[in-house]
C-alpha cells in the first residue's frame, strides 16, 4: 500500500484532492471550536476565565505527541523498506511538531502563572515536553548537518526513532511520577470525565489542528518534491555542461 504512492506524480495526485478539504476542515472546525471555547463554555468554577486556554494548550500537547508519532513512522519507513517519500514526509513533520510543541509549552506556562503561582516547573510532564521539543530541534539540525544527505537522513533518522522512547514517557508520566499535572480526564476507561460543555470546544480544536497538520504537511512535502525536481534539473545541466566542454575540448586537440 504505502509503495503505491511512491512515485511523486502520482502523491501530488492524491494531495490535490486532500489539500482543499484539509483547508476547508481547518477553517470551519477551527472557526467552531473558537466559537465554543470563547463564547459558549462557561468559566471554571475554581480557574475561572483561564481555563480558555485549555483550548488551545490540549490539542497542542496532543499534536506534540501525534506528530513525532509520525515523524518516528516516517523515519523507520524511510530506514526499512527505503521509501522514496518516507524521508519527505519526515522533513515536513518536524518543523510541524517543533511548533506544536512550542505552542504547548508557552501556553502550558502562561496557564501556570495564575493557577500554580509560577511560570516554570521541572514537574516530570513538563520536563519530558521541553525534551520532546529538543528532540525536534535535534532531527532538523541533524538532518542538515552532512554533505551527504543520505549520512544526515540516517543520523537524524536514528535519532528520532530512539527518542521516540520519550513519548509513553510524556503520556504517562502523570501516572508514574507525582505531577502537577492531572491525570488523563479525556481518553479514559468509562469514558470523559470532562463536562460536554467543555469537551465540545476541545475536540473540535483537536480535529481542526490535525486537518492543518495535514494541510501544512501536504503544502511543505510539495515543496520539498518541487525542490528535489529542481536539483535534479540542475544536476543534468551541469552534467550537461561539463559533456559539452568535454567534447569541445576533444574536438580541439583532434584540431591541433
Amino acid at each position: 500500500m504505502i509503495h503505491r504512492f511512491a512515485n511523486p506524480t502520482r502523491f501530488l495526485r492524491l494531495a490535490d484532492r486532500i489539500q482543499p478539504w484539509a483547508a476547508g476542515l481547518t477553517v470551519v472546525l477551527g472557526g467552531a471550536g473558537l466559537y465554543f471555547a470563547l463564547f459558549s463554555s462557561p468559566a471554571d468554577y475554581q480557574q475561572g476565565e483561564t481555563v480558555r486556554i485549555m483550548y488551545i494548550h490540549v490539542p497542542s500537547a496532543w499534536m506534540a505527541l501525534f506528530c513525532y508519532t509520525a515523524l518516528a513512522a516516517a523515519c523507520a519507513t524511510a530506514l526499512i523498506w527505503k521509501h522514496p517519500l518516507a524521508d519527505l514526509a519526515a522533513r515536513a513533520t518536524a518543523p510541524i511538531g517543533a511548533c506544536f510543541t512550542l505552542l504547548a509549552l508557552a501556553t502550558g506556562s502562561l496557564w501556570g502563572k495564575p493557577m500554580w503561582g509560577t511560570w516554570w516547573v521541572w514537574d516530570a510532564r513538563l520536563t519530558s515536553v521541553l525534551i520532546l521539543f529538543f528532540l525536534y530541534l535535534g532531527y532538523m539540525a541533524l538532518n542538515g548537518a552532512f554533505d551527504d544527505p543520505e549520512r544526515g537522513q540516517k543520523a537524524s533518522a536514528i535519532l528520532a526513532l530512539v527518542g521516540f522512547i520519550n513519548v509513553p514517557i510524556i503520556k504517562f508520566s502523570v501516572d508514574w511520577w507525582n505531577t502537577l499535572h492531572q491525570p488523563a480526564s479525556v481518553i479514559k476507561m468509562g469514558g470523559p470525565a470532562i463536562h460536554p460543555s467543555m469537551l465540545t470546544p476541545l475536540l473540535l480544536m483537536a480535529f481542526a489542528f490535525k486537518a492543518y497538520f495535514v494541510w501544512v504537511l501536504l503544502m511543505r512535502m510539495r515543496g520539498e518534491i518541487n525542490a528535489m525536481k529542481i536539483r535534479a534539473v540542475r544536476l543534468r545541466q551541469v552534467h550537461a555542461a561539463e559533456a559539452t566542454s568535454a567534447d569541445a575540448g576533444a574536438a580541439t586537440g583532434e584540431a591541433r
